[in-house]
């Protein structure tokens, strides 16, 4: 059995952040240094760090950071302002606001408990935040490995891999714990307009592994699912409803639509903690609408004529009726998911 070395995109090093800029892979690998709340808000906003999971641990050690600015202003009023400001980067991803409300627990608990250091009790909290994402995509792995037994070419779009998650990844877990089981998958990644992060993120991610993946246009999933040459579909989330509506990147609702049309599984992989039992449906879940500069250009260069308008939706909602099967790191959930997802909470 093979095992695959955990990648961890972001991670605490002394009293800093250090965080693999996605915005330059796969030219470059750079890594910045961060240790202020209101640097590690801007490197969420713009996209340094993406993913649910990896948003929520970014913000995590961001609320923890939140002491070092402003040392006459009381500590409550300094964490409520990082706190804000972390929340208001993006609107989708419920992993940032499950984070922020866990710090904001463990920052209530340290002012109001024994004397002794608030950063170092908010430190050791989003540490453990970290530590136990990375265990969640490894139990997602290791259950979803058992949906492709016998599918060994799998669709994916977007990026769930290890640089959205604290390592390993979600989608991407379930094909690397297939690989580590001795299963021989092969991989087609979506290049994911209009930010390409199948393209420069999963196949990096991938082929970094000595998995077989090629890249593929968005508007070629349909034909290459028609032809037989798609066994499974596995994509991740942002925000999963009560209902089993799931929240994921732009695209995955069109994906879904085309996999029951050829009878091809959809599979989606997050932990619980991107489950939002709040939010009843995916009416209810907020969806980020970017700036559509993003859209009209790419690299740099201008790809659209001037004075035309663009839209930028960044996520899509895809109904439960077309989801197969939802993996989670207690397990794999089916409909009606409204049950199932609770009865998964309660394990």
């Amino acid at each position: 059995m093979t095992r695959i070395e955990v990648f961890r995109p972001l991670y605490r090093e002394g009293g800093v952040l250090r965080l693999l800029d996605q915005r330059r892979l796969p030219a470059e690998e750079v890594w910045l240094t961060l240790e202020r709340a209101p640097e590690i808000a801007v490197a969420i906003r713009d996209m340094a760090v993406r993913g649910a999971p990896a948003i929520g641990v970014a913000a995590a050690y961001g609320a923890a950071f939140s002491l070092r600015s402003g040392s006459s202003t009381p500590a409550a009023e300094r964490f409520a302002t990082a706190r804000r400001l972390l929340a208001a980067t993006r609107p989708t991803a419920v992993n940032l606001f499950a984070a922020l409300e866990r710090m904001e627990r463990r920052f209530a608990a340290a002012v109001s408990g024994p004397p002794g250091s608030i950063e170092e009790t908010l430190v050791a909290e989003a540490d453990a935040i970290a530590a136990e994402d990375i265990e969640f995509c490894r139990r997602i792995g290791a259950f979803g490995a058992e949906l492709l037994s016998g599918q060994r070419h799998v669709l994916t779009h977007c990026n769930a891999g290890a640089l959205a998650t604290a390592g390993y990844g979600t989608a991407l877990g379930v094909i690397r714990g297939a690989v580590e089981a001795g299963k021989p998958i092969r991989v087609l990644a979506d290049e994911t307009r209009p930010y390409l992060q199948g393209a420069r993120l999963t196949a990096w991610e991938l082929s970094r592994d000595g998995i077989p993946v090629e890249i593929i246009t968005d508007n070629m999933a349909g034909h290459f699912l028609s032809r037989g040459e798609v066994e499974a579909i596995v994509v991740g989330a942002d925000r999963i409803a009560a209902n089993g509506d799931v929240a994921n990147k732009i695209g995955t609702y069109g994906l879904a639509v085309l996999a029951k049309e050829n009878r091809v599984p959809f599979y989606v992989a997050a932990p619980m903690t991107t489950v939002d039992f709040a939010c009843p449906d995916g009416a209810a879940i907020p969806i980020e609408e970017r700036s559509g500069s993003e859209v009209l250009s790419f690299a740099g260069q201008a790809i659209g004529p001037a004075g035309v308008g663009a839209r930028y939706a960044a996520f899509d909602v895809t109904p439960a009726r077309y989801v197969t099967a939802i993996v989670t790191d207690r397990g794999i959930v089916r409909s009606p998911y409204t049950e199932g997802l609770r009865a998964a909470a309660s394990r």
